[in-house]
């Protein structure tokens, strides 16, 4: 075989010498492809599990993959239970692929909140570099779209007119789409996007695919399989009982065909994820001195909410007050640097600099830490290994500082430190060291399953941040129960944001995964933290701070209802339609 260059037509000119015989540049491709193919095993051998990294997929993921690839060619329904790892079955089917050659340009749709998750995950576990919708290079690009071989978006995004056509101009070799009940109407713009893609191979994840009509079905199933469950008409005569839109008929035929498309796997079936949730509340009381400062600082924020105003006077940013009101809910220490750096604003009015300094001044005078004072006295109780979180990195300081000084050995995670640190730190904490202070980023991609104590020393405002911390230690592989310690200083606002997840959601007695599922279900354009803010802050007097707050409390009790009331359904429906192996 030699190759030669047609200089006059500019292209490579390939010729077969055998019998006088040629082959074409298309022959060549094929004859190259079917080798390639007869050198990589079967899908009984996944070329994946020997290239993830820091994980141990389970059988049960193991053989979903091996099944999406083998019988259902790619295109599938993980419709696994919450907290089952249907991230991980998508990340090893993306993987196999792409290491078998069989796909390079892969686009994962998500709601927005998770984007970086995704890409945090895809990297951390599978070693594959994403670039999210909001990256500035993507943002930069005049077609990154059909540029950047492999992208995170948010569905939201994505269905844009000002992005819809140029995704429909790529080419995908493969799909992914997060939460994909979000589809489950046809005739909404993301579930028209998601029918007219490019795309090879598709992936659809959700727990709950069926709601309010087995039509919902209907519609994911014909993304995955045009035809599979005939026309719309024709499922609904068929397999709908008249009067009764989530009872089927046919159910024996109508298993068959959805088994074609859908994998379920079950928690009590697996039994994977054994280990309980035990929470507990350490109240306290903060010092005269340190609620004085709290309420000062508070008033301080509050006075420009309540006004109103996009911009308070002075030149300090709402954004700014926010900050303040976040760092004093953790600690003097955490919101000492802002109060010095808005004190100093040379941009700011001679008032508004003097009103930072003042409150600079009396928070250095605040003698005691009542939370410190509490984490030191919880942790001389547990005879255990314990991660103590915070989200501030100054709070993180001081209480490396404090604890040292208490007489623990204290390992420490937090994101200014490289990877072989962190997990220097890790080992430091497994061998020796009974306390692990860290932040979110600090922890993230760790795995520290081998404690099962955790303190929250700060809540985020976030519940899904508060979800990410306790996972770090309750996850699938976690053999034993887990503590959760929340330490609450009693009249404040972080206070108030535990009671209502406690007390309204039973946030901490959740299976894995269900907290998403029911913050999903808010019917609020903002997000609880953003509820909870507002209703703190444009409350004129605790009186109508109350009043507001159990606003946000019945919004949330609603969101979980129906977001059992849905798995419920689903329990009912797919027990019925996808039997046990």
């Amino acid at each position: 075989m030699e190759i030669r260059l047609d200089r006059e037509k500019g292209r490579p000119l390939v010729e077969k010498i055998i019998n006088g015989h040629g082959a074409s540049v298309d022959d060549l491709y094929l004859r190259r492809q079917a080798l390639q193919f007869s050198l990589h095993p079967g899908f009984d051998t996944l070329l994946s599990l020997t290239a993830v990294r820091d994980m141990t997929p389970f059988d049960y993921q193991i053989r979903t993959v091996r099944h999406v690839l083998a019988n259902l060619r790619g295109r599938a329904l993980l419709c696994d239970e919450v907290g089952m790892g249907k991230t991980v079955e998508a990340g090893l089917i993306a993987l196999e692929y792409m290491l078998r050659g069989l796909a390079r340009r892969v686009l994962i749709l998500a709601p927005p909140s998770l984007v970086s998750q995704w890409r945090e995950e895809m990297q951390v576990k599978f070693n594959l570099d994403f670039i999210t919708y909001d990256d500035p290079a993507f943002k930069a690009h005049h077609e990154p779209w059909t540029f950047f071989p492999r992208i995170i978006a948010s569905i939201d995004t994505a269905k844009r007119e000002s992005h819809r056509l140029q995704i429909g101009a790529a080419a995908f070799d493969l799909v992914i789409c997060d939460e994909a009940h979000h589809l489950k109407n046809r005739r909404t713009q993301a579930y028209q996007l998601v029918s007219q893609l490019q795309k090879k191979y598709i992936l659809l994840l959700t727990a709950t695919p069926v709601e309010n009509d087995l039509e919902e079905l209907f519609n994911l199933i014909t993304l995955l399989l045009p035809g599979q469950l005939e026309t719309a008409a024709a499922f609904k005569k068929k397999y709908i009982t008249r009067g009764d839109a989530l009872k089927p008929k046919n159910t024996e035929e109508l298993k068959a065909l959805v088994r074609e498309v859908m994998v379920r796997n079950r928690r009590s079936e697996t039994g994977v994820i054994l280990s309980r949730r035990y929470a507990e509340t350490i109240r306290l009381q903060l010092s005269p001195e340190e609620m004085a400062f709290y309420r000062r600082l508070t008033h301080f924020v509050r006075g420009f909410f309540i006004d109103g105003q996009d911009k308070p006077q002075g030149g300090a940013s709402l954004l700014t007050l926010k900050v303040l009101q976040r760092e004093i809910g953790s600690s003097i220490e955490a919101v000492l640097p802002t109060l010095t750096k808005m004190a100093e604003q040379p941009s700011y009015a001679p008032e508004m600099r003097r009103l930072f300094a003042a409150l600079l001044e009396q928070a250095k005078k605040v003698p005691h830490r009542a939370k410190a004072d509490a984490l030191v006295q919880l942790l001389r109780g547990l005879n255990d290994k314990v991660i103590v979180f915070t989200g501030f990195s100054e709070t993180h300081r001081y209480l490396v500082r404090r604890l040292t000084e208490a007489g623990f050995a204290v390992a420490q995670l937090h994101g200014g430190m490289k990877r072989l640190e962190k997990e220097e730190q890790v080992r430091y904490f497994a061998d020796v060291a009974q306390v692990l202070l860290s932040t979110e980023t600090g922890s993230e991609g760790r795995n520290l399953q081998f404690c099962r104590c955790l303190v929250n020393y700060d809540l985020p405002w976030n519940p899904m941040q508060i979800e990410q911390r306790i996972g770090r230690i309750h996850r699938i592989g976690q053999e034993r129960d887990v503590y959760i310690y929340n330490l609450s200083a009693q009249d404040t606002l972080e206070a108030h944001m535990l009671e209502l997840l406690d007390a309204k959601i039973n946030m901490f007695q959740l299976v894995v995964g269900e907290l998403d599922m029911i913050l999903g279900n808010l019917k609020e354009n903002q997000g609880f933290e953003d509820m909870v803010l507002n209703a703190w802050l444009q409350s004129a007097d605790e009186r109508e701070m109350e009043a507001q707050m159990d606003k946000v409390g019945d919004q949330l009790l609603e969101a979980k209802n129906h977001y059992l009331a849905v798995k419920a359904i689903d329990e009912r429906l797919l027990g019925e339609l996808v039997p046990d192996e």
